[in-house]
């Protein structure tokens, strides 16, 4: 394995890192918008897609960095 190959680990690490912490975030102001009275749900439906957005994008780091396994 070459030190580039390790750069690159680590960097899609930190991509990783911060991809979920922005899910948490959106996760956790979905939660206080609907508890708000009148909240607005079209901004909730965009909050929600967003977060669809990033667990897919999350899904495809997390593979880029746990090769395949051939069984």
């Amino acid at each position: 394995m070459s030190n580039l190959d390790d750069i690159d680990r680590r960097e899609r690490r930190q991509l990783l890192i911060k991809l979920e912490n922005e899910h948490a975030a959106l996760d956790e102001e979905v939660a206080l918008s609907t508890a708000i009275a009148g909240f607005d749900q079209l901004h909730i439906g965009r909050l929600k897609k967003r977060k669809l957005r990033l667990k897919d994008i999350i899904t495809q780091v997390k593979s880029s960095i746990v090769p395949d396994v051939i069984a």
